[in-house]
């Protein structure tokens, strides 16, 4: 039996296998890059090594320093998790060679679901439903969708709609899959546009059982990410999920599949056909869903297996799981701003509400899975994705209902998220009847201003930043704050995106016109609308010393932040016109332009990389580069000035 077990995988991910090793009596052993040093899942196992660097490719991605990693901490199992080595046969064999246990598939298995095109030609021998692209595509072939043959979670994927881009478009995702898996190689597919993402959780015990524990929708996506998932799927014929399961069994059966597993189908919702994508041969962020709804804890399968496989013994279940019990959703909270570009810093709040952590119980409940605690900082090495909050229900409103209250409820301060844009996803009448698909999401219009910044808020955040002032006053403390003798002009403060705020300091506090302010403080507000009274909780901090402002508020909806605008402008913090500013902290990838040279709107400049994924720098308009400020490998900052191309002047005619 396992006795101590090392998780060669970071944050929530190791977090989730040590839970379960925990209530099994097994001891744990964390691995972690310097970047990570300070993150929960290292405090939280018996052992911990460190793999000296940051980048994947220096640390969670090397084999050679896992499984030394293991042989000196005296773990006898290995557990990849999910993501970076989890689906690699060549680390399977190492940690095997190594005489450990792999909690995990054969390599062989890995190896015939690892390369995609090899894995679609065993599912058509298998039976099983495939997408086929020509060699030599036409105009008449698209659009078509190019993916990464050796990863997923859409890294390495790109649509493509005209044939001229095709090639650009593969070079990007093959420059994409490298960065992500050490493995360039992709494929190209037919893209379904109005497709659902469907996919069937099994278990397999290396002798030819397989056990089908139902299916899950993954549709809701960003990037080709996925943002929300559920189980059971919604809205799908009953015949239907029963031939996916079938499809699913047969297509584990057909490499005699050990441990867990997910076989991915693309489901066209109008002619209620399906084809296989892929099969991963790892657990899934989304097992959770699957656990809550089953009654089952898939780590202690996968742990189960894994100990039968190396004693020789055989692990028997039936080939089918039963009901489900009950529904679950759950969403990926990332540190994301409203157009997907990812954040990083110092999560100085972080605190969601819940019944369960890692963990199993109850008809219903809240269940968070997460990295990160308050003070923790995300940075631009991994993943965005900062937890999985997961609801769970008798049925699919009532758990809808728990998930959303659940997230405005949540305090996270100091890293812009989506959870405002969850929210809307969950409320939308389109998610709410299930009719959502692979590109409703990206198809959906962003919201410009988020359902927390209502003037109510806006307003406590200027009063508290006024209450603060007045507190740090040395002299004539017992003043008012803002107190005139003479009343000329209200206060104002400004919060960017907002109207101004206008309010008066009396002798009896503050007022605002079509406010009752009953009480306020530094930290606290108490306001009264139309007879409402409405309770903020406040905190203040700045970016960087002699930054802008910054105040989070959260209210009995939701929380939101609100930058101060100056009252003055130091000329300093000023960039020329046509600056090209980082969007995010990152490493740059490629300098596609020099200086001197003509641009036309929309040209590449520069890539940037952050989080494993790539992000493009456009020219804002035509005109001429005048500054090119970085080199490729340059770390940059949020608000980096990296270029600046100089408007072409125009003629009246």
């Amino acid at each position: 039996m396992i006795q101590r077990l090392l998780v060669a995988n970071r944050g929530e991910i190791a977090r989730r296998v040590f839970a379960t090793c925990r209530r099994l009596g097994i001891e744990t052993v964390a691995v972690h890059s310097d970047a990570d040093a300070g993150l929960p899942f290292v405090a939280e196992a018996d052992h911990a090594v460190r793999l000296p660097g940051n980048a994947p490719a220096d640390t969670y991605l090397r084999i050679d320093l896992v499984v030394e990693a293991a042989r000196k901490s005296g773990a006898d199992a290995v557990h990849p998790g999910y993501g970076f080595l989890s689906e690699n046969a060549d680390f399977a064999r190492a940690v095997e060679a190594a005489g450990l246990t792999w909690v995990g598939p054969s390599p062989e298995s890995i190896e015939a679901m690892g390369s995609k095109v090899e894995a679609k030609r065993l599912m058509r021998e298998a039976g099983v439903p495939t997408l086929e692209a020509s060699d030599e595509p036409s105009e008449a072939d698209l659009p078509l969708l190019v993916k990464a043959s050796a990863g997923g979670g859409g890294r390495g994927m790109r649509v493509v709609r005209r044939l001229e881009d095709l090639a650009s478009e593969v070079a990007a995702a093959q420059a994409e899959a490298e960065s992500a898996f050490g493995d360039g190689t992709v494929f190209v597919e037919p893209y379904v546009e109005r497709g659902r993402h469907v996919e069937v959780q099994v278990v397999g015990n290396g002798h030819g059982q397989v056990l089908v524990l139902g299916e899950r929708d993954c549709s809701v996506q960003r990037r080709h990410q996925k943002v929300v998932e559920e189980a059971p799927a919604p809205a799908i014929d009953g015949d239907v999920v029963d031939a996916l399961h079938d499809a699913a069994r047969r297509a584990a059966e057909a490499i005699s599949y050990r441990g867990a597993g997910t076989v991915e189908f693309l489901y066209d919702p109008d002619t209620e056909r399906f084809f296989f994508l892929e099969m991963n041969t790892r657990l899934q962020v989304e097992h959770p869903v699957t656990e809550l709804v089953w009654d089952t804890d898939l780590v202690e399968l996968q742990l189960a297996v894994a100990e039968a496989a190396d004693s020789g013994a055989v692990l028997g279940f039936s080939s089918n799981g039963g009901a489900p019990q009950r529904h679950a959703i759950e969403v990926r909270l990332y540190a994301e701003d409203a157009s997907y570009l990812p954040q990083s810093g110092r999560l100085v709040t972080f605190e969601i509400d819940h019944d369960l952590e890692f963990a199993l119980g109850g008809e219903r409940g809240i269940r968070v899975d997460s990295g990160f605690a308050s003070g923790d900082d995300v940075s631009t090495f991994y993943d965005a994705m900062l937890a999985k909050v997961v609801a769970w229900a008798p049925n699919r409103e009532q758990a809808i209902r728990q998930l959303v209250a659940a997230l405005r409820r949540a305090r996270i301060h100091g890293v812009t998220t989506n959870r405002d844009q969850l929210v809307e996803i969950l409320t939308d009448p389109v998610f709410v009847a299930g009719e959502m698909t692979t590109t409703w999401l990206e198809s959906r219009p962003i919201s410009a201003e988020s359902p927390s910044d209502s003037r109510t808020s806006v307003v406590a955040a200027a009063l508290m930043l006024a209450a603060a002032d007045a507190g740090r006053r040395t002299v004539q403390q017992g003043v008012p704050p803002a107190w005139r003798n003479v009343v000329s002009q209200p206060q104002r403060t400004t919060f960017e995106g907002h109207e101004p705020v206008e309010w008066w300091g009396t002798r009896d506090g503050f007022v605002v016109d079509g406010i009752t302010v009953l009480e306020v403080s530094p930290t606290h507000a108490r306001l009264e609308v139309d007879g409402v009274t409405t309770e903020t909780r406040g905190q203040r901090y700045a970016d960087h010393p002699g930054g802008p402002r910054e105040v989070w508020v959260d209210g009995p909806a939701m929380s939101a932040r609100l930058r101060e605008v100056p009252r003055f402008t130091d000329p300093a913090d000023a960039v020329a016109s046509g600056s090209l500013l980082a969007p995010m902290p990152g490493t740059v990838v490629k300098v596609l332009v020099e200086a001197d040279r003509e641009v036309a709107a929309g040209d590449v400049v520069l890539v940037l990389e952050a989080m494993k994924m790539q992000h493009t720098v456009t020219a804002p308009h035509d005109g001429t580069v005048t500054e090119i400020n970085v080199e490729p490998g340059a770390q940059v900052a949020s608000g980096e000035v990296l270029a600046v191309v100089e408007e072409a002047a125009t003629t009246a005619g």
